[in-house]
């Protein structure tokens, strides 16, 4: 078994930091930027960090909180920064967020401008830039589905429900969101603006849908993978594509009755082949698809009965069949910790027509999974030379990265 120690890039016991969300890169395509969130006197805000010197400036300078949105309940409403909607454009080293009712803009000195104004009946989640930093994707959801009840403690565990399965995190909501979105007939949108005027390009409503994470296609813009966040029928309705005309359910029905399994984190291979994702099967065990754009396909690899506790899996950004993983993996015979996620970074490589997984522990990253900022969310830096990650390790709240080897 290898292991490699990791390097600690930015935060500490008295700076909190971490990666951006696992759909967008956190480095630039060049290699030499990381940016991250810092939290200081719960303030978020971003820094850009000189990979090849450690120096560090801050980006922007807000004072207004966090932004009620998806995953941050307890947020301001329509006051702050979106910590779930931060995106960056590689390429073109734009970082893209939504700040109260404003779509914003920096660049890796500092310069800000406003994209847009976002109407003050929505609310927010996870944003994407297409590949050409041409458009960006901002989704909303009518403020009603956060409305009115309060949030309550989150819990460490799983949670399957009546078949429901609800990511945990901390301060999640008292009530079924996608309940109320059907029941009362709220809407999704998935707004797409000109990065360069600000034009709304598209507004295209998605009738009873909680849209929480959207991503171009890296190959095609007019393409958009996006979810329904939490359905209380698992993975029947989870995983979707709007290729600018009709949308397409992309995993499977089966019989159509609810299937008590789930499936999520689904996002692009780096070719634009593919959409991989991951959850578990009605009896427990716990599995890695993929499916083609076009539907149909599908492959679903089911992991050892052992690998039994969360993590998520991200794809590698010029390796088609590489994957890295913060959870499930776990050395045999060897005491676990107790967290409900896993302690391990791991890269896969998948052979999906043979339906092999190899497996190469990384390094141990041993974050707490104590709320949804310390969920590790590795992802591969450009070339997949280096998987960084952020971990609470130690005190405080970090980024990390540690080398991946070549094969």
């Amino acid at each position: 078994m290898t292991s490699n120690v990791p390097t600690r890039l930015a935060g500490g016991p008295d700076d909190h930091a971490q990666l951006l969300y696992f759909t967008t890169p956190s480095v630039t395509r060049d290699g030499r930027t990381l940016v991250a969130v810092h939290e200081r006197d719960s303030n978020p805000n971003l820094w850009a960090h000189d990979l090849a010197t450690g120096t560090a400036r801050q980006l922007t300078d807000q004072r207004d909180g966090t932004l009620k949105s998806y995953v941050y309940f307890r947020g301001n409403p329509r006051r702050g920064f979106g910590k779930a909607s931060v995106n960056l454009d590689p390429v073109r080293g734009c970082v893209y967020w939504v700040q109260g009712e404003e779509v914003r803009c920096v660049d890796l000195v500092g310069r800000q401008r406003v994209l847009a104004r976002l109407p003050v009946d929505q609310v927010t989640a996870f944003t994407h830039v297409s590949a050409d930093g041409s458009r960006l994707c901002v989704p909303t959801t009518d403020a009603r589905a956060l409305e009115e009840d309060a949030p309550m403690a989150g819990t460490t565990g799983e949670n399957h429900v009546g078949g429901r399965r609800n990511e945990i995190i901390t301060d999640k909501p008292a009530y079924d969101i996608d309940e109320r979105v059907r029941r009362e007939h709220l809407n999704s949108w998935l707004r797409i603006y000109d990065t360069t005027t600000g034009e709304l390009l598209r507004n295209e409503r998605v009738p009873e849908a909680w849209i929480t994470h959207v991503q171009f296609s890296p190959v095609n813009h007019d393409w958009i993978l996006y979810n329904h966040e939490w359905p209380s029928d698992c993975g029947i309705r989870r995983v979707w594509l709007w290729d600018g005309r009709t949308h397409r359910r992309l995993r499977a029905e089966g019989d159509g009755r609810s299937r008590a399994d789930w499936a999520c984190h689904e996002m692009w291979t780096a070719d634009g082949g593919a959409i991989i994702y991951h959850g578990k099967f009605a009896n427990g065990t716990a599995f890695i698809g993929r499916v083609s754009p076009g539907g149909g396909d599908n492959i679903e690899i089911a992991l050892p009965e052992r690998y039994h506790r969360y993590g998520h899996f991200t794809a590698g950004t010029c390796h088609s069949t590489w994957l890295v993983s913060d959870g499930y993996w776990h050395p045999d015979g060897a005491a676990e910790d107790g967290r409900w996620g896993g302690e391990w970074i791991t890269r896969l490589v998948v052979d999906w027509p043979a339906r092999r997984l190899a497996w190469t522990p990384l390094c141990r990253h041993q974050s707490a999974w104590d709320c949804q900022d310390s969920h590790p969310h590795p992802v591969f830096g450009p070339g997949d030379d280096f998987v960084y990650f952020t971990s609470n390790a130690g005190g405080g709240r970090s980024v990390w990265r540690v080398p991946v080897p070549s094969v």
